[in-house]
């Protein structure tokens, strides 16, 4: 492990990122370039004590789990990650592939979480769920062909709408649009996103008005109203990282602490555990 690399590169790395990219309000009383250091703890999902420790170079070796969430948190490149994992004292992990594999990095992350989270790729293919997000959002990894996209399945099924409120119809599909024009944007050599669009073109009216439209965006952070059939209306604010090749995202679903969504979703997670399958049954 270089504690001294490793300190000045996440130095670095937080100090070139612009708070208003994350949300996070541009006010003339802070006193650091960037963002600060509980801000990137927060987005990695450790404590603000280890990851100061990381810059002051006295702190013990974070893990690979750990790197992979720095990682996200300040959003970096695959090269600057596989840096990241070297100063960490670990080797890089395989790069992952335009396919139907997690990202390994997201993978990890996904794997500590105790909230709702899945991982999606840049054309809706839900590749990973969390058991707290198949009981939130159903479980979305069992399709085939197209449907396998949830921006298809949006626009050319109307069951893929009932778990969210007819007042948000709108505002979802311009969301999906949008975020499909980057990802066919960004790699429109693939026959995948051309694929995609053409069939949503053909099926689909509503989607071919928004895509005439040209709208372009890859959100980071979206709020949600979802309708789950045992919990009723549940609004959850969604943090959306992105792995450094741009073609997948961890979508976390978080409440705050205190108001009745939180208590919904602490609900949820006894539900789900009420439900599971115990040893000697069957599971039917």
């Amino acid at each position: 492990m270089d504690r001294d690399g490793l300190a000045d590169f996440l130095r670095r790395r937080r100090e070139a990122l612009k708070p208003v990219n994350f949300g996070f309000a541009a006010s003339a009383r802070r006193r650091t370039e960037g963002l600060r250091r509980d801000e990137v703890a927060g987005l990695a999902h450790i404590s603000t004590d280890f990851y100061t420790r990381l810059e002051q170079r006295r702190g013990s070796r974070p893990s690979e789990t750990t790197v992979a969430a720095l990682g996200l948190a300040l959003r970096l490149t695959e090269d600057e990650l596989d840096h990241l994992y070297r100063l960490a004292g670990h080797q890089p992990p395989p790069r992952a592939a335009h396919g139907d594999h997690a990202d390994p990095s997201l993978l990890r992350v996904l794997e500590r979480l105790d909230t709702p989270a899945q991982i999606v790729s840049d054309l809706g293919v839900t590749l990973k769920q969390n058991p707290l997000a198949e009981e939130l959002l159903g479980v979305q990894t069992g399709h085939t062909g197209l449907r396998r996209s949830q921006i298809y399945r949006w626009f050319t099924d109307p069951e893929e709408r009932h778990r969210f409120p007819a007042d948000d119809h709108e505002t979802h599909s311009r969301s999906y649009t949008a975020h499909l024009r980057a990802a066919y944007s960004r790699d429109e050599s693939s026959p995948k996103p051309a694929e995609l669009v053409a069939e949503l073109q053909r099926r689909s009216p509503e989607f071919t008005r928004l895509w005439q439209e040209h709208e372009v965006a890859v959100r980071t952070d979206i709020r949600k109203r979802i309708l789950h059939p045992v919990v009723g209306l549940i609004t959850l604010d969604c943090q959306i990282l992105i792995s450094p090749s741009h073609r997948q995202n961890l979508v976390i679903f978080t409440t705050t602490p205190g108001r009745k969504d939180a208590e919904l979703l602490t609900f949820l997670s006894i539900v789900k555990r009420t439900t599971e399958p115990q040893p000697g049954e069957t599971g039917y």
